[in-house]
Formats: C-alpha cells, sequence, structure tokens
C-alpha cells in the first residue's frame, strides 16, 4: 500500500485536466491526490473542474459529482453524509475533516485540496487503511465490563451527574481526524494509542457502571500508550464534533497519579 507521506524518491504528477460545461460562470477547480495498488503508478493529483450552479453545498457533493459525471475511477469512502459514520474523513486545504460537512465555501477562493488523512497508509485515491486503527481501539476493550449481572427487570441506571460526564466522550464517531493530526502518533503509531482510541479508552474509565477501571488504568500505564501525548492540541483543532480528546488524556493521566498516591 502506499502512504500519503511520500518517500524522497516520489513524484506526484498532475493529471489530466478536466473542463466544466462550456458558459458555465461558477467554476470551483479541486486538485485531489490519486493512487492506485493497479497500475504501479505514482501518486498524483488529478485536477477537475465542477460548476457550482449544478453542485450541493459540501466537498462531498463536489466528489460525488466528480465520480458520477467526470471520473468513475475516483475512490473514497462515504456513507451517512450527515455527519454521523465518520466514513468521509480526509484531509481538506491542509485539515483533517469530515467531506459531508465540510462547505466548499469556507475552503477559501482558491483551489480545493483534498488529500487522504495524513500518515495513513492508502487503500485507494482518498481511502486510508485504518486496520491498525481499529486494532488499537479494540485493545482498550470498549465496551461495559462489569462481574455484576443486569437486573433483571430494567438496564443498569446512572444518576444525571454521572450521566453527565460522559458528554464530550460518546459523541466520538471514531473518524481518525484526531488521530492522525497528531504527531506524537505520527512517529509512535505503533505503540502510542493515538487520541481518539484514549478518548474510547477515558469513556468507559469514567463510567460509573464499569467495574474494571483499575485493571484498564494498568492496561494504559505505560511510557508509550498513554505518555507520547505531549498536548500538541491538533487533536481538539481538527474533531469535527467538537471534542477534545486531550483533556481526556489528560484526565486519565491525573488518575494514574491519584491512584498512585
Amino acid at each position: 500500500m502506499a502512504e500519503f507521506t511520500l518517500p524522497k524518491n516520489s513524484r506526484i504528477k498532475a493529471g489530466k485536466h478536466h473542463p466544466a460545461k462550456a458558459g458555465a460562470k461558477d467554476i470551483r477547480t479541486f486538485r485531489v491526490y490519486r493512487w492506485s495498488p493497479d497500475d504501479g503508478e505514482n501518486p498524483r493529483i488529478d485536477t477537475y473542474d465542477v460548476d457550482m450552479a449544478t453542485c450541493g453545498p459540501m466537498v462531498l457533493d463536489a466528489l460525488i459529482k466528480i465520480k458520477n459525471e467526470i471520473d468513475p475511477t475516483l475512490t473514497f469512502r462515504r456513507s451517512c453524509r450527515e455527519g454521523i459514520c465518520g466514513s468521509c474523513a480526509m484531509n481538506i486545504d491542509g485539515t483533517n475533516t469530515l467531506a459531508c460537512t465540510k462547505a466548499i465555501s469556507d475552503c477559501g477562493s482558491g483551489d480545493v485540496k483534498i488529500n487522504p488523512l495524513p500518515h495513513m497508509s492508502v487503500v485507494k485515491d482518498l481511502v486510508p487503511d485504518l486496520t491498525h486503527f481499529y486494532a488499537q481501539l479494540a485493545s482498550v476493550k470498549p465496551w461495559l465490563r462489569s462481574d455484576t449481572p443486569p437486573p433483571p427487570d430494567r438496564e443498569r441506571l446512572q444518576s444525571k451527574e454521572d450521566r453527565a460526564k460522559l458528554d464530550g466522550l460518546y459523541e466520538c464517531i471514531l473518524c481518525a481526524c484526531c488521530t492522525t493530526s497528531c504527531p506524537s502518533y505520527w512517529w509512535n503509531s505503533e505503540r502510542y494509542l493515538g487520541p481518539a482510541v484514549l478518548l474510547q479508552a477515558y469513556r468507559w474509565i469514567v463510567d460509573s457502571r464499569d467495574e474494571d477501571t483499575g485493571t484498564r488504568l494498568d492496561e494504559l500505564e505505560d511510557p508509550f500508550k498513554l505518555y507520547r501525548c505531549h498536548t500538541i492540541m491538533n487533536c481538539a483543532r481538527t474533531c469535527p464534533k467538537g471534542l477534545n480528546p486531550a483533556k481526556a488524556i489528560g484526565e486519565i493521566k491525573k488518575l494514574i497519579v491519584e491512584r498512585a498516591s
């Protein structure tokens, strides 16, 4: 697989320019990263002109229009188109975000540059390989762990105060925008769990219904799994849901220190 961070001996070639229909006035140019594992070619940037008069307002609308009307070989992921599934996460004008919630009008007046999530292997074009990311997520066992059997006639209850502790955590859609924006993760991805996975870990640590907090903290108390976070804050800046993974990581560190003292 290719990786979006290109080796020094690689070259990105400019692809064929695709003009919009003659007479169209509101034209936006999209510069899209392209790479296929099947043709043996280096990655390249293809340029597409899109008539905004016949296109929806979001970057994903433009990508769908390009695929449907200009270049059917363009490959990207998408599903809900509502900012819920996280499928269409990519780097747009230098920022990791969701194509379905990024307005074309917010991309400035120049060409719209679209690349896959940075420092991830690429399956094809704008599709990142998230195999390792999901394996790291599974390693923190992001589900309720309890030896106490649930009540036979109702669900496990929480107080309003305990439920409020989950706000800013449960909303994560695992799009990996934060993780792939983190320099610490770029250089230590084999061992550092990254912002998204640690946010998920804290979501279950702080859940009052979970009874395995000690084991969860034991599993995270590691120089690389947790402590590679240096509070750079890229994760909070880029999260399309407005969450703050760095704060959650800090809370995990505080719990470990409090437990030791």
